[in-house]
C-alpha cells in the first residue's frame, strides 16, 4: 500500500515538474520571439526604406562623360545604398517585355531616356532629406527630371514609428504576463509541498535551509525550460533567415548571442525569485492556514 502511494506521489511530482518546464519553455520561447522582433524591427524597417527608388532621367543632349561623372559622384556619396544606370535601350527592352511587343518598331523611335535608379541608405530616406538630394541633382543642366514617391516615403516613416511604438507597448505587457505565468506555475509546484515545508520548519530547520532545495530545483527546471525555448528560437531564426535572406538576420552573432543569453538568464531569475517568494509565504503561514 505504501509502495503504491509512493509511486503515485512520484508520478504526480514528475507531472508537476514536467508542466512547470513546459510552461517556462513556452513563455520564454514567446518572449524570445518578441525579443527577436524588437531587435529586428529596425532592420526590417531599413530594408523597406532602402527599396524606395529615386529615378534620375537625363536629357537627350546629356553627354556620356556627364552621366558617368554624376553616377560616380552619387556612388561615393554616404547617402547612397546602391545605384544602377539604365540606358534608354535597356529601358526599351524591359518595357517591350512587359508589353509583349516591340513598341520602338511601332513608334519608329525610342522615346525613353537614359536614367539612373538611386537607392538610399535607410537613414537618409525621409521626406526632407530626399527633397534635398533631389534638388541637388535637379540643379544639373543635363538632368531632365528627378522622380520619387514622396507620399510613400512619408507614409512609410509614419507607419514605422507607429509599429515601433506598439511593439514596445506589447513587449512590456507580454513580459509582465510572462512573469505572472511562470510565477503561477512555480507557486503551484511549491504549494504541493507546503506541508513538507512546515514540517521541516517545526523540527528546527532554518528558513534558508528549507528554501535552498526548492530554489535550486526550480532554477534547474528554469534552465531546462530555457534550453528548450532557445532551441525553438534557434529553429525559427534559422527558418526566417532562409526564407528572408535579404534581412540578414544572422549577420550579427553578438546581438543574437546577447538575446539568447538574456532569455536564459530571465528563465533563471524569474524561477529563483518566484520560488523564493512562494516558499517564504508558506514559511510565514501558521499550520492551520495551510489548509486554505
Amino acid at each position: 500500500m505504501s509502495s503504491s502511494f509512493e509511486k503515485y506521489q512520484k508520478r504526480r511530482l514528475i507531472t508537476s515538474y514536467f508542466s512547470v518546464v513546459i510552461s517556462i519553455a513556452l513563455v520564454l520561447f514567446l518572449l524570445g520571439l518578441l525579443g527577436m522582433l524588437i531587435l529586428n524591427t529596425k532592420k526590417v524597417a531599413d530594408y523597406f526604406k532602402e527599396t524606395v527608388a529615386i529615378g534620375i532621367y537625363f536629357k537627350d543632349t546629356a553627354k556620356d562623360v556627364e552621366m558617368k561623372q554624376l553616377e560616380k559622384s552619387l556612388s561615393l556619396a554616404p547617402s547612397t545604398k546602391s545605384i544602377q544606370f539604365v540606358s534608354k535601350e535597356e529601358a526599351a527592352e524591359a518595357h517591350s517585355k512587359e508589353l509583349g511587343e516591340n513598341f520602338v518598331e511601332y513608334l519608329g523611335e525610342n522615346p525613353l531616356q537614359n536614367s539612373i535608379d538611386l537607392y538610399l541608405n535607410a537613414d537618409f530616406v525621409s521626406a526632407e532629406k530626399v527633397d534635398e538630394i533631389a534638388a541637388t541633382i535637379s540643379s544639373k543642366d543635363f538632368v531632365e527630371e528627378v522622380t520619387y514617391d514622396k507620399p510613400l516615403i512619408s507614409l512609410l516613416n509614419d507607419n514605422i514609428k507607429k509599429i515601433s511604438l506598439w511593439v514596445l507597448i506589447i513587449s512590456g505587457i507580454f513580459t509582465f504576463i510572462a512573469v505572472l505565468l511562470i510565477n503561477s506555475s512555480i507557486r503551484l509546484s511549491v504549494y504541493a509541498k507546503r506541508f513538507t515545508i512546515k514540517t521541516m520548519q517545526m523540527v528546527g530547520a532554518t528558513k534558508r535551509f528549507i528554501r535552498r532545495p526548492f530554489v535550486w530545483k526550480s532554477v534547474k527546471l528554469g534552465m531546462i525550460g530555457a534550453i528548450i525555448a532557445l532551441a525553438g528560437m534557434g529553429g525559427v531564426l534559422y527558418y526566417a533567415d532562409k526564407t528572408f535572406p535579404q534581412l540578414t538576420l544572422l549577420d550579427d552573432p553578438l546581438l543574437i548571442g546577447a538575446l539568447f543569453l538574456g532569455v536564459f538568464l530571465i528563465g533563471i531569475l524569474i524561477t529563483w525569485f518566484s520560488t523564493f517568494l512562494a516558499t517564504q509565504r508558506f514559511l510565514n503561514l501558521r499550520t492551520d492556514e495551510l489548509y486554505y
